[in-house]
């Protein structure tokens, strides 16, 4: 006898839509019956901390954030030059708030890692 295909069953075969409603009525039921679990400041602050290091441990995974937040500083930068005309009107010394401070993307990653070794 062949075993029966139980590929498309269950919650986990279930699409994400769906997976996420059942869920959430679980939480409001666990909620209104008074057994769920609700976090304190300092539980949320230390699950918080874990995940911090955990995600930050990873050196491969934090460089490419870097690349990535100097890119797109990059390209934001240089639409709102653009727009502008110029990075800075003649006489004035107050800075567009659209604009962050300058480095390359390479530039940018080195310092994440940097402050990653201080910690």
């Amino acid at each position: 006898m062949a075993e029966k295909d139980t590929s498309n069953r269950g919650f986990g075969s279930m699409d994400d839509d769906k997976q996420r409603g059942i869920a959430s009525q679980g939480g409001r039921a666990a909620h209104e019956k008074g057994s769920a679990h609700e976090f304190d400041s300092e539980e949320a602050r230390e699950a918080g901390r874990k995940g911090g290091e955990s995600v930050s441990s990873d050196r491969e995974h934090m460089s490419e954030i870097g690349r990535k937040g100097g890119q797109h500083s990059h390209e934001k930068q240089g639409s709102s030059h653009e727009q502008s005309g110029s990075h800075q009107q003649s006489g004035s010394h107050k800075q567009d708030s659209s604009q962050t401070r300058g480095g390359t993307s390479e530039q940018h990653s080195e310092a994440g890692r940097q402050s990653h070794k201080n910690s």
